[in-house]
């Protein structure tokens, strides 16, 4: 792995996946809490939901072999959500609202605008049949069937679902600890004055913000000044705290970017620099035992390289089973005349044209123009050696997709 060509995409990911052991430690959180964190164990449902038959809308529970006579039925009772119902009585309908359990001896619910009301009762249509809107006990989830599966990233609606089983805890594997190392003697934080050959420090906020998504701790976010022994301190330090290091800036080939030649001399570098772009320069190794995740500098090949190395990596770390991102072939609506020798990722949006979704990119794909990222809403990939013409059909990933 240590050629000094460049590393395709795919031998990239094969080399971090391998070596991304997942985690071990779990624990138990309150629903509440459980957004984005990945179960550790199946759960299986222990009773059926719904737990009963019930009516999917407002109106009137009947047998429809009380329909045969032509006679109109009286209502013999009124059922609402949460109520346990008696029996309907032969020969009659009962009220009924949508959540409500089905009153036994009723098979059918029609509608309220559907039904006529006389003085004798309620006259329900003629085409009224079994089961008509009736939710099913079970109709969701069946006792003993698999509810969620380990490995699952929850999202609202698996938090909703875990409710519905009518547990108020889930067993879920630790937040992976993250220390984060911006590097770089013009990096100021935001807030400060600048000076000449200064600029603000955009990398640790947005790393910050792409972790927080991935439901990380981050236990260090600290920059580094651009000398070789103030590289390895923090280095060392961070291995102690944290399961993971991502740095941004110091793994290109520069005399200031000691990232890359303290993990040779101190830890272990096993991949470095991929033939993708942006995103180059990047590094992986291990510093006393501690995995590192070396990034560009430029911000937005930042942004990128983690997208597409940094999270797939995490996802395994973090014991996510859940299937990575496959993007949507849709057309261009722009053009690349000139090919690079690396797979390009460029900064784009898809939209509505002409009654068609189409990808559009931003004019400048500078690594350092993160506002491209900001208009755009995903990722257009581009092979390497090859051009683009207008209706042609690309990859594009939402950055949604990506990180949800």
């Amino acid at each position: 792995m240590m050629a000094e060509e460049l590393i395709p995409l795919e031998r990239a990911l094969e080399h971090l996946l391998s070596a991304a052991l997942p985690l071990e430690e779990t624990e138990s959180v309150l629903i509440a809490q459980a957004l984005g964190r990945v179960l550790a164990s199946d759960l299986t449902v222990s009773a059926d939901v719904p737990p009963a038959d019930n009516s999917a809308v407002d109106g009137y529970a009947l047998c429809c072999t009380d329909l045969a006579s032509g006679m109109a039925l009286p209502v013999s009772a009124r059922v609402t959500a949460g109520q346990h119902p008696a029996p309907l009585k032969p020969g009659t309908a009962a009220r009924i609202f949508t959540g409500a359990s089905l009153p036994p001896g009723a098979d059918a619910v029609v509608m309220q605008e559907n039904v006529t009301i006389t003085p004798e009762g309620i006259r329900a249509p003629d085409e009224t049949a079994p089961a008509q809107n009736i939710r099913r006990r079970g109709q969701d989830l069946e006792a003993g069937s698999p509810a969620l599966a380990k490995g699952t990233r929850l999202r609202p609606q698996e938090m909703g679902l875990i409710a519905s089983l009518g547990l108020d805890r889930v067993p879920v594997y630790r937040k992976l600890r993250v220390a984060v190392l911006t590097t770089g003697d013009e990096l100021v934080d935001p807030g400060q004055p600048l000076l000449p050959g200064q600029i603000y420090n955009t990398n640790a906020s947005t790393l910050r913000g792409l972790l927080a998504q991935m439901s990380c701790d981050l236990v260090v976010c600290e920059t580094v000044r651009d000398t070789r022994k103030d590289t390895a301190d923090a280095l060392k330090k961070a291995a102690k705290q944290a399961d993971l290091i991502v740095t941004s800036g110091g793994v290109s080939v520069g005399e200031e970017d000691h990232i890359r030649a303290v993990l040779e001399a101190n830890g272990e570098l096993t991949l470095w620099r991929l033939a993708i772009k942006p995103g180059k320069p990047l590094a992986f190794g291990q510093l006393d035992g501690t995995p590192l995740l070396g990034l560009p500098g430029n911000p937005a090949a930042v942004l990128v390289a983690f997208l597409m190395v940094g999270v797939p990596y995490l996802r395994r770390r973090q014991g996510d089973l859940t299937s990575p991102a496959l993007g949507e072939r849709l057309p261009a609506a722009f053009t690349v005349a000139t090919p690079s020798v690396r797979q390009e990722f460029m900064r784009a949006r898809k939209q509505r044209l002409n009654n068609e979704d189409v990808v559009t990119v931003y004019p400048n794909q500078s690594s350092g123009v993160l506002s491209s990222a900001c208009w755009a809403n995903g990722l257009a990939v581009i092979p390497a050696n090859t051009t683009v013409t207008p209706g042609a059909s690309i990859t594009f990933f939402g950055f949604h997709e990506l990180t949800g």
